[in-house]
């Protein structure tokens, strides 16, 4: 009896172990593109749009299947979308390291993201029927740790690999986790699916991945052409229509893929702006910082690595902390102090000067902020949604979770580039058009371009062009981390939404 329940229980960390190895692929693939984004611009070229989609696209689609991915995990067997997911991210993870042109390129990212969609979806939720309760939410915490480790070590291990191999072979590393991921979840996981499950919701899957992807492409779109385009006006007006239709049919179906009475629930909105939260308080730097570390103030890959890692190594100890902190203090305190805290970073380093040594302590305090409530997240986004529907519920939060941080990273390169223009027409002689297409390409990291673009404005004119701007850029950021803050810990602090039976949601803790 004792060597079942300890084989029971070495099982379940044995998936609890395939699943994370898979969920810290994502955020270096996320973070290594970024770093390595100036050598992928002069090795494939491309426009500033195309460059901006070496993230995007990978945002994007993971953003957009994520509910999708998860209704499927319900339906069809947790374990075999898990799989589907990580042979196709594997795949194309091969195809971006071959990838010949930057269009090919984009297409491998998007298909990665796809990818991870469905490892992510099937792998989160097969973890919640292994774990329950205060067990559930250490487990999800231990996830939460490893995309920690992931974001802590991306952005050096990238630019070491770059600086040694070249950018392609940031793919090596994250293809051979995939694989060790694979090979342990083919042997270790378990198949399940919800009993009650009556096939994907097509109608629902289709009108929110249109939305969202016009949304994101609009968005995008808008800086270049602006935004009374009429693409852009299109782009808009199809997102909105969609996200219209993807409400009536939610309402209509016997069996959504997203129970909008959810929505009901202070607790389940609150959660979902906790979701929302890192995306403009911590992911968006992820991206934007490398490319002024790199692009604009002429660090190497590696300096600009270890200067990241002062951002991000707090998510490798505080979300284990704050899961056992959790037993005694609210999570509603505790991620509403974090996301202050984090706020708190972003105001600092907006008055910071940009010497290397003067960037760690702002940079560490806005990974500390947003690394404590980074461990209870995923736990909590499961307490919202019977235990059945789990796949639902990872979907639902981290569809708003990538979504947010898709549309979030589109949303403030625009921002940038409209301040970054802004400056330069300040600054120079420059008329508003000649600033707006020269403030497009410097938000990239293509000084030398923007140069040839601009020359009646040297580089250190638009340095200190960029720079303004980017500091501008930080206090609307800590402006809307800290809105948000309030919202999460008010939310939180609310009762669970009920099961379908009529009993309570498990909750980690009320606040």
């Amino acid at each position: 009896m004792t060597s079942n329940i300890t084989s029971s229980l070495s099982g379940r960390w044995l998936v609890l172990l395939s699943v994370c190895l898979a969920a810290m692929t994502m955020p270096l693939t996320f973070t290594g593109p970024a770093v390595a984004l100036a050598r992928i611009a002069a090795d494939l070229s491309g426009s500033p749009i195309a460059l901006n989609w070496v993230t995007n696209a990978f945002m994007l689609t993971f953003g957009a299947s994520l509910m999708a991915a998860g209704a499927l995990a319900d339906n069809h067997g947790r374990k075999r979308i898990f799989l589907v997911g990580l042979a196709l991210y594997i795949v194309a993870s091969l195809g971006a390291m071959l990838a010949p042109d930057i269009v090919w390129f984009d297409s491998f990212r998007a298909a990665q993201g796809l990818g991870s969609a469905l490892a992510f979806a099937g792998g989160a939720s097969a973890l919640a029927q292994e774990f329950e309760g205060q067990s559930r939410l250490r487990a999800f915490s231990f996830l939460g740790t490893s995309f920690g480790i992931g974001l802590a070590f991306g952005p050096i291990a990238s630019g070491l690999l770059i600086a040694a191999f070249g950018w392609r072979s940031i793919f090596l590393l994250v293809t051979v986790l995939a694989i060790s991921a694979a090979l342990l979840g083919l042997r270790i996981i378990r198949e399940s699916r919800d009993p009650d499950a009556t096939g994907l919701d097509w109608a629902g899957a289709g009108t929110f991945t249109v939305a969202l992807a016009s949304l994101t492409y609009g968005v995008l779109q808008a800086p270049q052409s602006g935004w009374a385009d009429p693409l852009v006006v299109t782009l808009l007006g199809v997102a909105v229509l969609c996200f219209v239709l993807f409400v009536v049919v939610e309402r209509r179906a016997r069996r959504p893929m997203l129970d909008l009475t959810l929505f009901r629930y202070p607790r389940f909105v609150g959660v979902q702006f906790l979701a929302a939260a890192p995306a403009y308080g911590f992911v968006v730097l992820l991206v934007l910082l490398p490319i002024r570390f790199i692009g604009i103030e002429g660090m190497g890959e590696v300096k600009a690595g270890q200067l990241m890692i002062c951002l991000s190594g707090p998510l490798l100890i505080l979300p284990l902390l704050a899961g056992q902190l959790a037993r005694w203090i609210a999570p509603a305190a505790i991620c509403g102090v974090g996301l202050l805290v984090a706020a708190a970073g972003l105001i600092w380093l907006s008055l910071t000067p940009s010497v290397a040594i003067a960037l760690v302590a702002p940079l560490m305090l806005i990974g500390i902020g947003i690394a404590l409530p980074w461990g209870l997240m995923d736990g909590l986004a499961v307490s919202v949604a019977p235990t059945e529907r789990a796949g639902m519920a990872v979907g639902i939060f981290n569809t708003t979770r990538v979504a947010c941080e898709g549309v979030a990273l589109a949303i403030v390169m625009a921002v940038l580039s409209g301040f970054t223009a802004a400056q330069l027409t300040a600054r120079s002689a420059a008329s508003s058009s000649d600033a707006a297409a020269a403030a497009q390409l410097l938000v990239t990291g293509n000084i030398g371009e923007t140069a040839r673009h601009l020359p009646m404005a040297g580089a250190t004119v638009l340095v200190q062009a960029y720079e303004t701007a980017f500091d501008r850029l930080l206090i609307v950021l800590a402006a809307i981390t800290i809105v948000t803050a309030l919202i999460v810990f008010l939310g939180l602090r609310r009762a669970s939404a009920p099961q379908h039976d009529g009993t309570p949601l498990p909750a980690c803790q009320e606040g």
